[in-house]
């Protein structure tokens, strides 16, 4: 394949691993696994998780639910507060598929009840520390009502109680990773074992940060896993210990357009159009947008020390990158960046490539 502009790359080898690894790992649990599309964003990669036996998914918005219906699913959860202003295309789609939606309010409980045409499942948002959104899982009043008034009403099942923690991603090592995990898990116990006490039979509980789904090997007394990133993993997985260099399996191929070597700079043809503007800090003056690997035979090969992507415009990428270093290397050639975050890349290019060139389309822009 001929690559001429910023092109995202996966090794499908290791995607497919990836998958494989975290299947295992929910079954030997016994966990439903009900993985994150939000990453890969394709038919065609789903494709690859149904031949693991998954069934389930978990997506970020209801046209990402749309296009997986048009590819086969049929079990989906929309990870994302409900929007009463979608409710139309919510009632076409719960006709079609078991349907499972977020809610956190009494406002918007009673705007389904009075509204929704199919029975539908419901997951109270609930917040375990992260403090994004969700009710606090220490408030068992709120939950207690919550739950009533979903059980009182026609049309909605209650299913449980669902955490994303996302805290883990501030996190510096697997040891704090474990930490906030096992205190999520105490704080669900707790909650659930005092609705059991109010009447309530055993609620259902479902987490979902990538972090926590990768170091962590026994889930027993959670209901669901719903991991994301974990499918092509990136440069903050890997700061984390979520994963090993060898398990990121995606990268960006740039065509170099500059060197200076006098100021220790490469330009590349990938900006923040491209990559995103995430980036991990390497000290407190610079920061890193993306990690650099020289190209290999079958993508792109170990990750460079002390070479990194130090700022982005729109198109432009600047590299930090030594003289030693830039006499491997030529105008023309490229140039792999690992991105920060796998996720925000992905949904910024659109399509990518595998490392044998077969052309993967992700969903189309709404």
């Amino acid at each position: 394949m001929e690559i001429e502009q910023p092109t995202l790359i996966i090794d499908e080898v290791q995607v497919k691993k990836n998958i494989k690894k975290m299947v295992e790992k929910a079954n030997k649990s016994k966990v439903t696994f009900r993985p994150h599309f939000k990453t890969h964003q394709s038919a065609i990669v789903g494709d690859w998780f149904k031949k693991f036996g998954v069934e389930k998914i978990a997506v970020s918005s209801l046209d990402m639910a749309e296009y997986f219906v048009d590819n086969g699913w049929k079990d989906i959860t929309i990870a994302f507060p409900f929007n009463i202003r979608q409710i139309k295309r919510i009632n076409k789609l719960a006709k079609k598929i078991t349907l499972n939606l977020l809610v956190e309010s009494f406002d918007v409980i009673e705007f389904l009840n009075e509204n929704i045409t199919s029975q539908i499942n419901l997951w109270i948002k609930t917040d375990a520390g992260y403090h994004r959104t969700g009710i606090d899982w220490n408030d068992e009043g709120t939950l207690s009502k919550l739950i009533r008034k979903i059980k009182a009403a026609t049309n909605l099942h209650f299913e449980g109680l669902l955490v994303h923690s996302g805290n883990t991603y501030k996190t510096r090592s697997k040891e704090e990773i474990i930490e906030i995990y096992e205190d999520t898990i105490l704080k669900l116990k707790d909650i659930q074992e005092r609705l059991l006490l109010q009447g309530f039979p055993k609620v259902k509980l479902s987490i979902g940060d990538t972090p926590s789904c990768s170091v962590i090997d026994d889930f027993s007394g959670i209901d669901e896993i719903r991991p994301g990133n974990f499918v092509f993993y990136d440069m903050s997985q890997l700061k984390l210990s979520s994963c090993t260099k060898d398990e990121i399996a995606v990268a960006l191929a740039c065509p170099i357009v500059a060197l200076h070597p006098e100021r220790e700079e490469i330009i590349i043809y990938g900006g923040g159009i491209h990559l995103s503007k995430e980036y991990l800090s390497i000290n407190e003056n610079q920061k890193s947008f993306g990690a650099i690997a020289l190209p290999a035979k079958n993508g792109w090969g170990e990750i460079q020390e002390n070479i990194y992507v130090k700022s982005i415009s729109q198109e432009h990428g600047i590299i930090h990158a030594s003289k030693e270093f830039q006499k491997q290397i030529k105008v023309g050639d490229l140039l792999y960046i690992i991105p920060i975050h796998s996720c925000m890349t992905a949904n910024l290019m659109k399509r990518y490539y595998t490392t044998d060139g077969i052309e993967i389309r992700m969903m189309p822009p709404f």
